[in-house]
């Protein structure tokens, strides 16, 4: 399809991140011209993305792409691509669990799945691991229905639920739950854990930071020296799990842990890996709330713990997030028992997105 036509799109809220949604066969099938597209429709690189789809945040500058399953393991197949903002940079090295909640209708608007009698599910293949969720949300009158009761903090207003459920998150970049073999590690003298439950993390104490964790993004992105220290602590965490250079990737994430302030179990603080998260990710909640749970963990002794078949409440800047997961000692170590999570999505705009002209 020519440019100058415009390329079908769908501009889509996924949980407290906002991302363009486009269907494999609308963009190129190479992975270098796919990016070099993706970057003039979001309006990459510059600070304002003032000339593209992108809000001048790495959380409202993604993009998703779906395409059929070509096989009967899942119906979909979602990639997530993560687009810099002032870097002409395209990474698909993490997933994204907020984009997630807005696959299921995406691919029902797109005509890639059926809907169901008032309710439909859609298994989806995370291509960026290999691991799968099913999401389930309304469809009456065999549409997806966006307005409904459930408020999300960090996102205005109500929307209709997306419950997401997940399988195969326990080490699904690095390969283990726990990537270093360990559930406590020393780095640089602080104690850390490493943890992956679908989003490799590294969970150290705010107080052994110097900071009391309920710190304003704003506060903590200002901190020029708190800044270096990450950047150390997550070079040679990486080392540890067995990432190699990341200096050019979203991942691990770094999270600040403290006490609860509002009666969940931890108060956090999210890394991306230099903006601060204004709320929490998706994958980023469930693994935090794996490394809690986990005892001997950085996290364990400080968090409020949830009772059996309770749901986690982990509390970041705009409120808190509930998920639940649950552990099991195995003969291989500690695995995953559940994952899940519910989310909104909303449809905001469909039509033609017309990249910025080659330079």
């Amino acid at each position: 399809m020519a440019e100058t036509e415009g390329i079908p799109c769908l501009l889509m809220r996924g949980g407290t991140s906002k991302g363009a949604y486009f269907l494999a066969s609308d963009l190129p099938a190479g992975p270098k011209e796919r990016d070099a597209l993706l970057l003039r429709i979001m309006g990459s690189p510059d600070p304002r993305q003032i000339d593209g789809l992108g809000g001048a945040h790495p959380l409202t500058s993604k993009v998703a792409v779906v395409s059929p399953s070509p096989d009967g393991d899942a119906d979909v197949d979602y990639l997530f691509l993560q687009v810099g903002v002032d870097e002409a940079v395209v990474s698909s090295r993490q997933n994204c669990g907020n984009l997630l909640a807005g696959v299921g209708p995406f691919a029902v608007e797109r005509g890639l799945v059926r809907a169901g009698e008032g309710n439909t599910e859609v298994r989806i293949r995370m291509l960026n691991t290999g691991s799968f969720a099913t999401a389930g949300f309304p469809t009456p009158g065999g549409r997806p229905e966006y307005d409904g009761g459930l408020a999300i903090d960090g996102v205005p207003g109500t929307a209709a639920p997306v419950r997401l459920n997940f399988e195969g998150t326990a080490g699904s970049s690095t390969g283990a739950l726990f990537p270093t073999g360990r559930v406590l590690d020393t780095v640089d003298g602080l104690a850390v854990t490493c943890v992956d439950n679908g989003m490799p993390s590294v969970l150290l104490r705010a107080a052994d930071l110097g900071l009391a964790g309920d710190e304003s993004p704003a506060e903590l992105e200002a901190d020029t020296a708190l800044a270096d220290r990450l950047a150390g602590l997550r070079k040679n965490a990486a080392a540890l799990m067995g990432m190699g250079d990341v200096s050019a990737t979203t991942v691990p994430k770094m999270v600040l842990l403290s006490p609860p302030r509002g009666g969940g179990a931890v108060t956090t603080r999210s890394f991306l890996p230099v903006r601060v998260h204004t709320s929490i990710g998706v994958l980023g909640a469930l693994t935090v709330a794996a490394g809690l749970l986990a005892d001997g963990s950085v996290g364990h002794g400080l968090a409020a713990l949830p009772g059996p078949g309770e749901p986690c409440r982990i509390e970041h800047p705009t409120g808190h997030f509930d998920v639940e997961v649950g552990l099991a000692a195995g003969p291989d170590g500690v695995t995953v028992t559940r994952s899940a999570a519910l989310r909104t999505a909303r449809k905001i705009f469909d039509g033609r997105v017309f990249p910025r002209p080659r330079p």
